[in-house]
């Protein structure tokens, strides 16, 4: 099942929403939940929208998976640093959601300063027939009351309500680029530019550092924390990496203040492939384990790398992902682009990973085959159940039919954040204020 996907005429798109077309609006992260029942989206305007999966039913045997909006709320608002007369945007960074314990479903959010735990409940049910008040509220005189009634439960309109249950701010100088639920469903991370945090989930006045690569004298920082993850299994280890293209992996059991690492992972570089922006592209954007806790996969700027978690010189695999851009180096870091953050992501059996690109590309790699395909998330072809046909990039020389041309790419149009069912081949894939779901076609 899992690998059908690679014959790319098989991804078949399930719907395509438009979350409006406010600059406010556009996706900032995208996250399934633990059940893949429910996909999260946060955008820069400080909205979660949270979309449910329907159940199939004999009715309407086409609407087989379709996700509909379940709840939306405002999780976070502007704020002002009055001391350090900054503005701190609203835009939600990161979506983690957290094992379902009961009825309710709980996430956490995070704009650059604070992280919020959110509570998403629903009621179906109203009690009626009380004793001491009328069916309109108000209390009864209990001097009228000459029965005893007992209350039954009637259904009603599905009411879903978002609330915040806890607060944790206050801890981090810097923008919060990740935060990451630990195993053990007690703890998790935070982390900032130059500081990783570990926050208990009951506990919201205080946090302990755990990494702080702050320099004595701030000139002679030479790299920044971009990516911080926990071991899907083992809850005291976890990896965080860097400006520089290299992987710290820590173990909190070693010492309280993870400064000196456990493993470190860099792959040295070629110095006949030395470029003035060799630095700018070495930089990891995200960092993700495997399900399976043995790899750990990283993405820079032209490429995914797959590292097995006992090799540290090399990476097992590297998938280049638009490596036709590497002449394009020059324009891309005079339109900023250069410093796009792209996110990758594993499928639920580890063997195919999933990382975004421009011209509203993105790229899937299956690991057992070496296969890729390159697939694009457009209006043009997004009639429901249409099938994606692969993309293919030409480099120069003669261009086939259906290629497209190196300089006739949108680099206005880019996938950053997609996500990857954890148990289906089903997929979401956030284009601008756009959010595509993609599944495997099923005959």
């Amino acid at each position: 099942g899992l690998l059908s996907l690679f014959p790319s005429e098989l991804l078949v798109l399930l719907q395509w929403v438009v979350l409006s077309l406010f600059p406010a609006d556009i996706i900032s992260t995208v996250e399934f939940n633990y059940s893949g029942e429910l996909l999260a989206t946060g955008d820069k305007g400080g909205r979660v929208v949270i979309f449910q999966r329907e159940q199939e039913s004999k009715n309407r045997p086409h609407s087989r998976g379709e996700y509909n909006v379940y709840s939306t709320f405002q999780s976070h608002e502007p704020e002002f640093d009055y001391l350090k007369s900054l503005e701190i945007e609203e835009k939600i960074n990161k979506i983690r959601w957290l094992p379902q314990q009961n009825a309710a479903h709980s996430l956490l959010s995070t704009n650059d300063k604070t992280i919020k735990l959110w509570k998403i409940s629903q009621r179906d049910k109203r009690a009626e027939g009380y004793n001491l008040k009328d069916e309109d509220g108000r209390l009864r005189d209990p001097f009228r009351i000459t029965s005893l009634r007992v209350p039954v439960l009637l259904p009603m309109d599905r009411m879903v309500e978002a609330s915040p249950r806890r607060i944790f701010a206050n801890a981090h100088t810097y923008h919060i680029n990740s935060i990451s639920v630990n195993s053990d469903h007690e703890t998790y991370l935070s982390a900032d530019d130059l500081r990783v945090n570990l926050w208990h989930l009951e506990i919201t006045d205080r946090s302990f550092n755990i990494v702080d690569i702050k320099p004595a004298n701030m000139e002679e920082l030479t790299e920044v924390i971009t990516a911080a993850e926990c071991h899907p299994h083992q809850c005291n280890v976890f990896v965080y990496s860097s400006s520089k293209g290299t992987i710290r992996l820590c173990d909190m059991r070693a010492a309280a203040l993870c400064d000196r690492q456990s493993k470190f992972f860099e792959e040295p570089e070629d110095p006949s492939s030395r470029s003035f922006f060799s630095e700018i592209i070495s930089s990891i954007s995200d960092v993700k384990f495997s399900h399976s806790g043995r790899y750990m996969m990283t993405r820079d700027y032209l490429s995914v790398k797959v590292w097995d978690l006992n090799m540290e010189n090399r990476p097992v695999e590297t998938y280049q992902v638009h490596e036709y851009l590497r002449s394009k180096l020059c324009s891309l870091y005079e339109n900023d682009c250069i410093f796009d953050k792209f996110e990758c992501c594993w499928n639920g059996a580890d063997s195919a990973i999933m990382t975004g690109s421009y011209n509203n590309f993105f790229r899937m790699f299956d690991r057992n085959t070496r296969r890729d395909v390159t697939l694009e998330a457009s209006r043009e072809n997004s009639k429901p159940r249409a099938i994606l046909k692969a993309r293919k990039v030409s480099t120069g020389g003669k261009r086939k039919k259906d290629e497209i041309s190196v300089d006739s790419l949108d680099f206005n149009k880019k996938i950053l954040h997609t996500a990857w069912h954890p148990k289906e081949n089903v997929i979401a894939v956030a284009a601008t204020n756009n959010l595509y779901i993609f599944q495997d076609k099923i005959n």
